[in-house]
């Protein structure tokens, strides 16, 4: 019984959290990106900010929306199936609550004086959520000059000659397997040459020990 009352509790926590998340967030999934953070890895250690940055990466290469399936995999690694579809739920219902009271009740809702001028202040602060994203992102996703070379070309194939998006993460996806196994071939390669230079090491220290008995032999015949 106690057990159930924990996973109960669990589910609870997680439905919740992305409730809230999900209420008071806009601007898409990398707006959502330093609340999910704020609430997921610092203050709940549910994850880590590195493990989030890949539940990014596969939510924006896989079908539908990034937050959702950010959610979906938070939940899963969470509480398995069930709390991937609870934490989902969680994060979805809001919207579904707010874009059910604005068809039902509110008409030309975006004609609304006070609803634009309050969408124009939402936007800017969205925009701003989105810049501090995006750096805290580039940040930790690019260590070195491969992945600065990787981000550049990405961004000069979709801002200037409109590469899709899809094509851009499919060939980032394969250079960066082709990279990976370059670089554990090489480390294979230095791994395999260390053994030998340490055996000749050991060789050569054990024929300087077995040298020296006899040296000293020789000094003490011959003073």
């Amino acid at each position: 019984m106690k057990d159930t009352a924990f996973k109960l509790s669990d589910l609870r926590e997680l439905f919740f959290v992305f409730f809230k998340i999900g209420a008071v967030t806009f601007g898409g999934g990398y707006a959502m990106l330093p609340m999910l953070e704020q609430e997921l890895a610092e203050k709940r250690s549910w994850t880590t900010k590195e493990t989030m940055l890949d539940y990014y990466a596969i939510g924006q290469s896989t079908p539908g929306i990034i937050a959702v399936n950010v959610a979906t995999f938070i939940g899963f690694h969470k509480a398995g199936v069930l709390g991937a579809l609870v934490a989902t739920a969680g994060i979805i219902t809001p919207s579904i609550i707010i874009i059910t009271v604005i068809a039902r009740f509110i008409s030309n809702f975006s004609q609304i004086q006070l609803v634009q001028k309050a969408l124009a202040g939402i936007n800017v602060a969205v925009a701003a959520l989105l810049t501090k994203s995006v750096w805290d992102f580039s940040k930790k996703a690019v260590k070195n000059l491969w992945g600065l070379f990787l981000l550049l070309a990405a961004f000069v194939a979709m801002y200037c000659f409109g590469v899709a998006s899809v094509m851009v993460i499919a060939v980032s996806a394969f250079l960066g397997i082709v990279a990976s196994f370059v670089a554990a071939m090489a480390a294979r390669k230095t791994a395999q040459h260390l053994p030998a230079t340490g055996s000749a090491s050991s060789t050569e220290k054990t024929q300087s020990q077995e040298t020296a008995p006899q040296t000293e032999k020789a000094q003490e015949e011959h003073p």
